[in-house]
């Protein structure tokens, strides 16, 4: 078990100022996001808790800041631009390790890389990929090392697959169907929006890769500033993400209506299919299951981006009191998202 790195907090005071009223001409809480539109992954929770209220009856108003990939966010966060950011882990434990920003991880809306393992149909059991060929991004990349983790944990000797670096999802499933390789780990959005699935199958599901292969990919973080300044608000954005991240696992019908309104390029029946391929993948503890940021950790650090980096251990930035206080009030939902404390 990872011992907190931040003093716990009064479930019953943070609650109580998350829910109450801010005042009438307080500035919005700026959320820091890394997709130009809502995306078609759990992350959407995000945009939606906003356009569905969540935050509001929590007691924060949130206003998004829209930016490209993590680095951008990253110096939106460092700019004063926004009060809280949705960057991957790596440059989150980077930065610390570093002593270039004191960070606090209070939240991940969306912990997981949506990843499952597709393969010809010819292959019949994980065994049966040993002398294959498996489509990657590249060696070392995030798909290829999960993959590996993953695939082990199932009996397959991962050093007998062989390993084509192909390029983004896309081009794996594109190269999948061709017969160009034998198996990829792609998103379960790519997999939805193949045409031709007729030579291909699912060989294993995204709640399995992650079980596997607990990787927690991206998170909310705040700055050691703002996490004094504003903790009534960051409890706020908490509680209303876990909210609507509840409401949506128990009705995907609630997140499909909403993403027809922000996303009317995409088929009301695609968004249905990834509705209930999301049921178990929403972060209603939270996200932050501490032995999946372990796992995460000990990942990473087997890079060569962090071969000389110092250790950061999670209890020194992860700060789950904002979360556990929402749980202490709310209950705990026992079915899915362990929080692994």
């Amino acid at each position: 078990m990872i011992r907190h790195l931040a003093t716990y907090l009064s479930a019953a005071a943070i609650v109580a100022a998350a829910v109450s009223a801010l005042p009438a001409d307080a500035a919005p809480f700026k959320l820091i996001v890394t997709e130009t539109e809502t995306p078609l992954v759990p992350n959407s929770v995000s945009d939606l808790a906003i356009r569905l209220g969540y935050y509001k009856k929590a007691g924060v108003e949130v206003e998004l800041v829209r930016v490209q990939q993590t680095p951008s966010a990253v110096a939106a966060l460092r700019a004063g631009e926004g009060d809280m950011a949705n960057i991957s882990i790596d440059t989150a434990i980077q930065l610390i390790g570093r002593d270039q920003m004191k960070l606090k991880g209070v939240l991940s809306p969306d912990k997981a890389l949506p990843f499952l393992v597709a393969v010809k149909k010819s292959i019949t059991d994980p065994k049966s990929l040993e002398g294959k060929t498996f489509g990657v991004a590249r060696v070392g990349s995030a798909d290829y090392t999960l993959a590996r983790v993953a695939l082990a944990k199932l009996g397959v000797n991962v050093d007998k697959i062989q390993y084509l670096a192909v390029g983004q999802p896309p081009v794996r499933a594109q190269s999948l169907v061709a017969g160009q390789i034998d198996a990829t780990a792609v998103s379960i959005g790519v997999w939805t929006s193949m045409p031709d699935k007729s030579s291909v199958r699912v060989m294993m599901d995204q709640p399995k890769f992650y079980e596997l292969a607990p990787f927690v990919s991206k998170l909310n973080v705040v700055t050691e500033a703002v996490a004094k300044s504003k903790a009534k608000e960051i409890a706020a954005v908490v509680k209303g993400v876990i909210m609507a991240s509840r409401d949506f696992a128990k009705d995907p019908k609630i997140w499909v209506d909403a993403m027809v309104q922000a996303r009317p390029d995409i088929k009301r029946e695609d968004l249905e299919v990834l509705g209930e391929a999301y049921r178990k993948s929403w972060s209603v503890n939270g996200g932050l299951n501490l032995e999946a940021v372990k796992f995460t950790t000990d990942t990473i650090y087997q890079g060569p981006d962090f071969k000389d980096l110092r250790r950061v251990e999670p209890a020194e930035w992860i700060d789950t009191s904002y979360i556990d206080a929402v749980l202490k009030a709310d209950g705990k939902q026992s079915d899915m998202d362990e929080t692994g404390r």
